[in-house]
């Protein structure tokens, strides 16, 4: 009995050690902000004034101009934070941009449509039902999210937390 208690423990222990090793660990500098740069294709995280980390990003497919409603492409611009982490996405993993504030909508009620919502910073595409990648045509093939790869959403992932600030600028 004594020896199935011991298997049981050290089974246990792997076990935890498999699910805490899912995700990448960041101990570096605490991120405090992230800025946007859509007409760079840019994004930053920041650590006060310091750049911490850069990327190369992909937009909405009409990337120029500020969302003004649900499907016109557009990548929200303004200041917003990060809502939730997402580790069940169909876009590998994505952090939740809390778009639309009470002007988004009260922007696109003016307008007679919905605001949208929604708005990510994510991976790649979903996979094909094959598990193969699928291809983008271009650099801004999103519905308005913020595109990284699948390895650079993975280190955003582990560096950003829920609260924290994001600025898209024009």
């Amino acid at each position: 009995m004594q020896f199935l208690r011991i298997i049981l423990v050290v089974l246990a222990g792997l076990a935890l050690t498999a699910c805490s090793s899912k995700f990448k660990t960041y101990h570096g500098p605490e991120i405090t902000s992230i800025q946007v740069q859509k007409a760079n294709r840019k994004m930053y995280l920041l650590h006060n004034s310091k750049v911490i980390k850069q990327y190369d990003i992909g937009l909405g497919g009409m990337p120029i101009g500020d969302k003004e409603f649900e499907g016109d492409m557009k990548t929200p611009e303004g200041i917003y934070f990060i809502s939730h982490r997402n580790p069940n996405s169909a876009y590998h993993l994505s952090l939740g941009i809390s778009y639309p504030n009470d002007e988004d909508r009260a922007n696109a009620e003016l307008l007679g449509k919905p605001p949208g919502g929604d708005i990510m910073i994510h991976g790649g595409p979903p996979r094909k039902a094959n598990g193969k990648k699928r291809k983008v045509s271009s650099v801004d093939w999103t519905a308005g999210c913020i595109a990284v790869t699948d390895d650079e959403v993975e280190n955003i992932y582990a560096m950003v937390k829920p609260g924290t600030p994001i600025q898209i600028l024009p």
